[in-house]
């Protein structure tokens, strides 16, 4: 099971594999075959022939040599070029030149005139250059490789082996020469790096390749790379025998007069995740309108006083209705007003020792983080899912470095499960569990996308899933939603409804029915 890793711990992990037998040379022949595999699984050697792999002088370059004589193998033609590597004694090397695969040294190509010569010809550029042991800024010849490949026109395709030559496989730092990768094959687990600040625009497509290590070594790493595999376990039983009531009745309490699409997007949300039956509990003076765009959802008018504000007034009959329902959503589109401030303070005060899973988003996060010691006041089975604005308001602290780690530590300290909106959403739980979603969507960066996603993990605690796996397996069924929304209507111009529409063929890919296939619903 793939995990998110920092360099030392997977140079732990390794050293670890080979007290079990999987020496060093072995796990390179392993990287370097995988490399290989994903490659040709991915482009036809009959429409990508020509690959040139730049092969630096570590780790990194021994899995490239390797990867390009399987590369040559399987009928791709190869042409290695060495950067700062030596030839001599290298079995590697002699395995190639016995297949007559061409060598260029750098040493020997002065003005880099034959490295110009050969991306002329080359269809892709396998960067096997520096791996995670950069310490130093990339300059003099190796700088003027990578920009070499990075201007030449038309640009090859790149792929990254374990991660774009000049990123920071720590931080996601990275140098002004790292050459951006169209696809990162990254090995054994996810170096964390990879899914932070600048490496998420260089690293392109990013997928881990297993490459022999025994899970047992990686046990004990509390972070997750989530994929298919890790959530087709979690997600709820659907038995031919139920009826709307095996599914839950959950409540969103949502919706003023100024914003009267989120609560239909949570809606939808918890709609099309499988809830059995969703209510909005709205201000009385709007339901007529919300109404208006949702046939499959119940209401739970609640006296307004004509302001389209929830307000005090409306606490009593909200709670009074509150044990009817197996989970509760609390935030989109309530606004900020003095009374709506009044408002969550007491319905929070009301649900502070309730056994009931509360999903708090949006609004409601924005008036809890000007509250002091405002997580003192949560529910015992909260879901928290700020975007990193939210984030910021609710630590105090601007929303940049390490939001990994970040959301590992204020889920701990907040005693509620945390999910971080953005690129690679990150999911912690209180216990010091987490994961990361391998997705980066801009598709997903547009209005009410969040409110799909709130109401999708409300649906799922509808389900009877816990409040880490609903969190989990709602951001992750919400973001290969996005994917297929993104295949459709490309980074930008797909809307959250459409985004809502997406849900059951995303959790269908993820059970594997219909072939494994996601048809998209349209």
């Amino acid at each position: 099971m793939p995990k998110v890793v920092s360099i030392e711990q997977m140079r732990a992990i390794e050293r670890d594999a080979e007290a079990l037998g999987l020496p060093g040379p072995a796990l390179m022949e392993n990287a370097g075959r995988a490399v290989a595999d994903v490659i040709r699984a991915r482009y036809d050697p009959s429409e990508i022939r020509h690959v040139l792999v730049l092969v630096g002088p570590g780790n990194n370059g021994g899995d490239g040599l390797v990867a390009a004589r399987h590369l040559h193998d399987d009928g791709f033609r190869v042409v290695v070029y060495l950067v700062n590597r030596a030839e001599a004694e290298d079995a590697k090397i002699f395995l190639l030149q016995q297949r007559n695969v061409q060598f260029i040294r750098m040493a020997d190509d002065l003005g880099l005139s034959r490295l110009d010569s050969v991306l002329d010809q080359t269809d892709l550029v396998l960067d096997a250059v520096l791996g995670t042991g950069r310490a130093r800024p990339i300059t003099d010849g190796l700088a003027d490789v990578l920009d070499r490949v990075s201007q030449h026109v038309p640009r090859p395709v790149v792929v990254a082996l374990d991660l774009p030559t000049g990123v920071n496989a720590d931080t996601g730092d990275a140098d002004s020469h790292t050459l951006a990768a169209d696809l990162t094959i990254t090995l054994g687990h996810a170096k964390r790096g990879l899914l932070l600040g600048a490496a998420i625009d260089l690293v392109g497509d990013l997928i881990v390749a297993d490459i022999g290590i025994p899970d047992v070594v990686s046990a004990t790493i509390p972070i997750d790379y989530a994929d298919d595999a890790l959530l087709r376990p979690l997600l709820p039983a659907r038995p031919a025998s139920s009826h709307k009531g095996s599914f839950g009745r959950v409540v969103a309490v949502a919706g003023s007069a100024l914003y009267t699409g989120a609560p239909v997007l949570a809606a939808l949300g918890a709609e099309r995740i499988g809830a059995g039956l969703v209510t909005l509990a709205c201000p009385a003076t709007v339901r007529a309108s919300l109404a208006a765009h949702t046939v499959e959802t119940t209401f739970l008018p609640l006296p307004d006083e004509g302001t389209g504000e929830l307000g005090p007034a409306a606490i009593e009959p909200l709670v009074s209705a509150l044990g009817t329902y197996s989970a509760i959503l609390i935030g989109p589109g309530i606004g900020r007003s003095a009374a709506t401030r009044v408002f969550l303070d007491q319905l929070l005060a009301r649900l502070h020792g309730s056994a009931t899973p509360v999903v708090i988003d949006a609004d409601a996060l924005t008036i809890l983080s000007e509250w002091p010691r405002w997580w003192e006041r949560l529910p015992p089975r909260s879901v928290l899912t700020p975007h990193p604005g939210e984030m910021a308001r609710l630590t105090g602290t601007a929303a940049d470095g390490d939001r990994i780690a970040r959301t590992m530590t204020v889920a701990q300290s907040w005693g509620a499960v945390v999910v971080a909106k953005g690129a690679h959403t990150v999911i912690a739980t209180p216990s010091g569990h987490g994961a990361v979603l391998p997705f980066a969507l801009p598709a997903l960066a547009t209005a009410g996308t969040g409110d799909v996603l709130a109401g999708a993990i409300l649906g799922l605690l509808g389900q009877g899933l816990q409040t880490d796996n609903a969190a989990l397996v709602g951001a992750y069924v919400h973001g290969l939603a996005g994917t297929l929304l993104q295949r459709t209507f490309g980074p930008a111009g797909g809307l959250a409804a459409d985004l809502a529409r997406y849900l059951p063929d995303a959790l269908c890919a993820v059970r594997g029915c219909r072939g494994g296939e996601a048809p998209v619903s349209r």
